[in-house]
């Protein structure tokens, strides 16, 4: 029952609200300076009876009279407010329920909510709540989508108001001339009885139109009324470009800017990489990394990356960090034996790469490598590849250095300066040899079967090292038997021993011939001088004999016969001066009055062994072969 009655109140209310109604567009554009026409219809209940006809009136901003909101239209008096005063007419017939309004030029102080009453006379006043809220536009609507995306296809969409049977509007697109492939459609809307018109303009963007202007005309004919509105596009797109640096070199110790500016939209995530290592990052169009102290481990690939959710692109540089070359690395210092074959190597770094270069005590060896690897092959290395190998790093910014001794061991080999000389003292043998190590030096006497290596009695034994040269030498002090036949009878042999083996030699008595061949020269050569000396007597005695006779006659017979006449000269040297005046003169006497003495002042003849006039050997001491002859 209860149910029942419920329903029937529920309806009752239903009806009656239904009764009070009014109709009309929740919204409407109209552009400025144009007109409008807002279109209403309104009921009221079927049981009242309109006393002194039907009558109606146009709020504004407000539904409700006693808060005095400005009087748009009423249908009773013409007293409006005075924003309104000519600018509002009543197209409809209230009796026929219809209270469509008109407002012709229109400003933007007009825009607003609009409320229709309806007056039927007595207490039968009605405000109806709806209203109709009328947007004055002074440029025309562009629809842009909330995100516009490069290389994607893209609709905007220009809406004019058609609320005006005065004039219709027209639309034009503006700044499409570079647009790739503009397309135009034009459409018409018409919703709760107000209408639109619409033209779209679809394209592809590119990043390039980030940014362009493009606007939309509205033109109403036979007016100059014209409405322009222009929008910037705002593309989204990811990085085109990122710029960076160019390579570059720059010494070691220094310092440099590398810079980084991506274009995208939005902006990147820019972030600089070395290798795999993060060193910067930042939300922005551009960063800039900063070096400090470049040392040779900061040279390689640089690489910056930008990435805003559209997409990701990066470039790299190289930054080269030069600097003079490093000591080099050597091999230890090598001993080698002799034939064998040596690789040593060099290797250093510096940039630009260096030159390799080795040298052996100063001098150019190998070839010239420009690497940072030199490898110096020695075959068959001779005891002349023994010194010191240094391996020379030039570049433009440096050189440097390192060194290595190779010493080459090799057997005793003996030198030509090992002899046996006659000497004053005796016989004088010197062995010499070389070998690395340095070879141990002994003397064999095979006549006698001694072996000579220190001090003896009758030997001087005597050893010397230089460098991978040794000397060895002995002095026989006595001759003997053995130098009183030329010297046939002396035999020494040398023996020369290091770890790789010994050699053995006899020393040959070199100086015998040299020494022979002076005494056959220097007896020649006193015969020489003795047949001068008679020529010049001769020729002295020949000058006397013209002038005084034949005062010379005696002297001549005497040194015809030079011993003789030695003995004259030595029995009488006393008794041929005689001293005249005070000065101190010397004059000649006897038979030499008549020989200039400035002709013949000295003479000495060596005779070698010389025998006398009788035949008979020297009897002087060994050492005074000679025949002495004077004339004062």
């Amino acid at each position: 029952m209860k149910c029942g009655l419920l329903l029937l109140i529920f309806i009752a209310i239903k009806v009656v609200r239904t009764q009070w109604n009014v109709w009309m567009p929740r919204d409407i554009s109209a552009m400025t300076n144009s007109c409008v026409v807002i279109p209403c219809s309104f009921m009221y209940p079927s049981g009242i009876r309109p006393y002194r006809g039907v009558h109606g009136i146009w709020y504004f901003g407000q539904p409700y009279p006693q808060l005095f909101p400005p009087v748009v239209f009423k249908s009773r008096t013409e007293i409006v407010h005075e924003s309104y005063k000519g600018r509002t007419k009543l197209l409809g017939d209230l009796h026929q329920k219809n209270c469509t309004l008109k407002i012709s030029n229109i400003g933007p102080e007009h825009s607003g909510r609009y409320y229709f009453r309806a007056d039927l006379g007595g207490a039968n006043i009605y405000t109806y709540p709806d209203f109709s809220e009328l947007k004055v536009l002074d440029q025309p609507n562009i629809d842009v989508p909330e995100e516009v995306v490069s290389d994607v296809s893209l609709d905007l969409t220009c809406y004019a108001p058609d609320n005006c049977p005065d004039m219709t509007p027209e639309i034009h697109w503006m700044y499409t001339d570079y647009l790739p492939d503009p397309l135009f459609t034009a459409d018409y809307l018409e919703d709760s009885n107000t209408a639109v018109i619409s033209s779209t303009l679809t394209f592809t963007p590119r990043p390039m139109h980030h940014g362009q202007l493009i606007g939309c005309r509205v033109h109403y004919p036979n007016t100059t009324f014209v409405y322009e509105h222009l929008v910037s596009l705002d593309v989204k797109y990811a990085p085109q470009t990122v710029w960076v640096n160019v390579s570059q070199e720059v010494m070691e110790g220094s310092s440099v800017v590398l810079h980084c500016e991506v274009d995208s939209n939005p902006v990147s995530r820019i972030s600089w990489l070395f290798g795999d290592e993060q060193l910067l990052t930042d939300t922005a169009s551009n960063i800039s990394l900063y070096l400090e102290d470049l040392n040779p481990t900061q040279e390689g690939i640089y690489t910056c990356v930008g990435d805003n959710g559209y997409g990701a692109m990066n470039t790299s540089m190289y930054l080269a960090v030069k600097y003079p070359p490093r000591d080099p690395w050597v091999n230890s210092s090598l001993t080698v034996l002799e034939g064998s074959s040596v690789y040593i190597h060099c290797r250093t770094q510096g940039s630009p790469v260096p030159t390799l270069t080795w040298l052996k005590d100063g001098e150019l060896v190998g070839t010239i490598t420009a690497d940072e690897l030199s490898v110096l092959e020695l075959t068959e290395v001779t005891p002349h590849g023994s010194g010191q190998y240094r391996c020379l790093a030039e570049n433009e910014h440096g050189r440097s250095s390192s060194s290595l001794n190779i010493t080459v061991e090799f057997a005793p080999v003996f030198l030509d300066e090992s002899k046996c000389t006659v000497v004053r003292e005796g016989v004088q043998c010197v062995c010499m040899a070389t070998g690395n190590p340095e070879p141990a030096i002994e003397f064999y006497l095979p006549d006698l079967n001694i072996t000579i290596n220190e001090t003896e009695n009758r030997f001087n034994y005597y050893t010397h090292t230089d460098g991978y040269t040794s000397t060895g030498m002995i002095k026989l002090r006595d001759k003997g038997g053995q130098i009183a036949n030329g010297g046939t009878g002396i035999h020494v042999h040398c023996s020369i021993t290091n770890i790789y083996g010994t050699e053995t030699v006899q020393l040959e008595l070199q100086q015998e011939k040299k020494y022979m061949m002076a005494v056959i020269v220097g007896t020649i050569g006193g015969v020489a001088v003795i047949a001068f000396i008679i020529a010049a007597v001769r020729y002295v005695g020949h000058s006397n004999k013209k002038e005084n006779g034949n005062p010379g006659q005696d002297l001549v017979s005497k040194l015809e016969n030079p011993s003789m006449f030695y003995s004259a000269v030595k029995k009488d040297k006393h008794s041929l001066r005689k001293k005249v005046g005070e000065e101190g003169d010397y004059q000649s006497v006897g038979s030499l009055a008549g020989v200039p003495r400035p002709e013949l002042s000295y003479a000495a003849l060596d005779f070698m062994r010389g025998r006398t006039r009788e035949g008979k050997a020297g009897k002087g001491d060994d050492t005074s072969d000679y025949t002495e002859i004077k004339s004062k």
